[in-house]
Order: C-alpha cells, then structure tokens, then sequence
C-alpha cells in the first residue's frame, strides 16, 4: 500500500491530478505532456506483485500497437523496476513514484492495491479504472488500441484480486 491512510481511489468521471514523476530512463514527464498527443493508460505496479508480473507483459501488447500511449508508474526504486522490465520483456514508458519520493502520484491518485490501471482522456478526464487483473477489461482497452492482446496459448483468468 503507498498511502499512510487510506485514500479514495479515483473513479470514472474523475478528474487525474497532474503529476510530475521521473522517467525510469532519465528524465522527468508530467500528465499533461503524457495526454498532449491523446488519450493515455496508467498503470501502477510494485515489481513483487504477482497480479503486476502478470498484467503488465499484455499491457507491453497494447504498448507495441503503438496507437494507445501507456505509461507504467513503478512503486519501487529505479534498480528493482529496471530488473523487472529486463525480466518481462517491458519497452512501456515507466515512471518512478517510490517511498523516497513519499508516492505522490499513487496517493493523489488513492491507490490502495496494485496493478490498477486508468484510462486518461486528453482533457484529463478518467473514463477507466481496472484494479488486478479483468480479461474482460484488458481485452476492450486492446480493442480501442488496435492491439490483438491475447493469442492462442495464453492461459488467461477472467479475474485476478490486486
């Protein structure tokens, strides 16, 4: 959990808070240069989530169609997070929102549990909230993006707790 009380979690019809986080490869990106070309999907992660381990490589799917911007935001340091992309094979964007930092974005945004994932409009607007693992859910973002998400072979649950 990044927040020391709990927070609401954002909902749909929310507005995002501007964040400004930095880049994993050097660097830092605030939502509002994130949502300048589009829409955008945030996802929040700790590398030692399984639920995360297993959300983010079909996320990297929908990141390579190229036509939907994904963000990762890591709640670990920058050696544990590289580790992790390294290990899954990840090119997604990832920013750092670690407990040094005191996780700004993850508590502005209520996180509680990860992965949870938000679809960002260009205005700003929050019209998508996944927390863990929805087939359903990761099957339409893949749709919108263009992206064939599943192929054949993957064992894939409709459900998994974050």
């Amino acid at each position: 959990m990044a927040a020391d009380k709990p927070r609401k979690l954002l909902a749909p019809g929310s507005r995002a808070p501007d964040f400004r986080l930095p880049r994993l490869d050097g660097g830092a990106v605030g939502l509002q240069e994130i949502l300048a070309n589009g829409p955008a999907l945030i996802v929040f992660f700790k590398t030692t989530c399984p639920v995360c381990q297993f959300t983010l490589p079909f996320l990297e799917r929908i990141h390579k169609a190229g036509t939907l911007a994904v963000y990762a935001i890591s709640q670990d340091d920058a050696e544990d997070t590289r580790e992790f992309n390294r290990q899954f094979g990840l090119t997604i964007p990832t920013l750092l929102d670690s407990a040094r930092s005191g996780y700004p974005a993850s508590n502005a945004f209520g996180i509680s549990s990860v992965p949870t994932t938000f679809l960002i409009e260009r205005d700003g607007g929050i019209t998508r909230v996944i927390e863990g693992w929805s087939k359903q859910d990761i099957e339409s973002l893949g749709g919108q993006a263009g992206a064939q998400v599943f192929r054949q072979g993957d064992n894939v649950p409709e459900w998994k707790a974050g």
